[in-house]
């Protein structure tokens, strides 16, 4: 044998063991916990869902809100009608008690549900920045453009939600102190208990919609100021006067153009069969409000120095 034949062969190098993979970082498709962003957008949208209703504020606008077809139905049960003067709808009452969630909305709209929107609004932005938690919410994975949407989301759930209160709370008192039954629309025709209903939970829907560009206003102004009280008021200033702009006509080429233009048009959707014009204008109208005021709300928030 001869000696290279002898010569050992060098020992291999031992195969490395695989490390552990890299952890994620927060913000780039997970979090510290491992968790996907849209988990955690969806925790966050819940947790400020959560600190709205939590509000006395909050509830004490509701009950407020729910106060009016109460009062109402009592005034008219207490009067035996009246002399017929008064919003539309108020007449009905004695006949059918379902037209007390209809006479309540008529009422709360100029000015009610406008007041409670304008709150919740003005307050998204400024609130935070008035109690020195801006900064914090600023951290990946929220971030500042999820924090608006989330925030102009729960607005947008308050404005249903309020809504909803004047009705269903319109519907039960109507329900305790007037008789209930078939309907009859302001087309001539008749429809039963269920139907009618399912029309007042739709007008609630109409309504809601119609106070979104509200909602996008009063965040666009939110993110003016550190002081909420301010939001809060111009933009319950703005929705008035959207309204009284829109009684002049000497600016009835602006009226088309008001986000408060549609704002009673709900009445076409009591008619056999429904006029749904009035609702899809008023929704492209809200839709024109909410991509220009959140476009401007964005603007300006991402490009604000937040010190508080």
């Amino acid at each position: 044998m001869s000696s290279a034949d002898s010569v050992p062969e060098p020992a291999s190098a031992p195969a490395s063991t695989p490390g552990p993979e890299p952890a994620a970082p927060a913000g780039r498709g997970g979090t510290d916990a491992g968790r996907p962003r849209r988990a955690v957008g969806l925790g966050f949208l819940l947790s400020e869902l959560a600190t709205l209703f939590r509000r006395p504020r909050t509830w004490a606008m509701l009950a407020a809100l729910a106060a009016v077809p109460v009062l109402i139905a009592v005034a008219v049960r207490l009067t035996d009608g009246g002399d017929g003067r008064g919003p539309a709808f108020l007449g009905s009452i004695t006949q059918n008690g379902l037209f007390v969630g209809f006479t309540a909305l008529v009422v709360s709209i100029p000015l009610f549900l406008p007041l409670t929107v304008g709150v919740v609004a003005g307050d998204s932005i400024a609130g935070e920045a008035s109690s020195a938690t801006l900064r914090y919410l600023l951290v990946s994975p929220v971030g500042r453009i999820r924090l608006l949407v989330v925030k102009f989301t729960a607005a947008v759930v308050f404005c249903l939600v309020a809504t909803l209160a004047v009705t269903v709370v319109g519907t039960l008192i109507g329900w305790a102190l007037f008789p209930i039954g078939p309907v009859t629309l302001l087309s001539g025709a008749t429809v039963d208990v269920g139907e009618a209903l399912g029309r007042s939970l739709l007008i609630a829907l109409f309504v809601a919609l119609s106070l979104t560009g509200l909602a996008a206003i009063g965040l666009f102004i939110s993110t003016l100021t550190d002081a909420p009280v301010g939001a809060m008021a111009a933009t319950v200033v703005l929705a008035i006067a959207a309204q009284v702009v829109g009684q002049l006509s000497q600016l009835e080429w602006l009226h088309p153009w008001l986000f408060t233009y549609h704002w009673l048009d709900f009445a076409d959707l009591l008619r056999q069969p429904i006029d749904w014009s009035s609702f899809g204008g008023n929704a492209l109208l809200q839709l024109a409000y909410v991509a220009v005021f959140g476009a401007l709300a964005y603007g300006r928030f991402t490009t604000k120095d937040v010190l508080s």
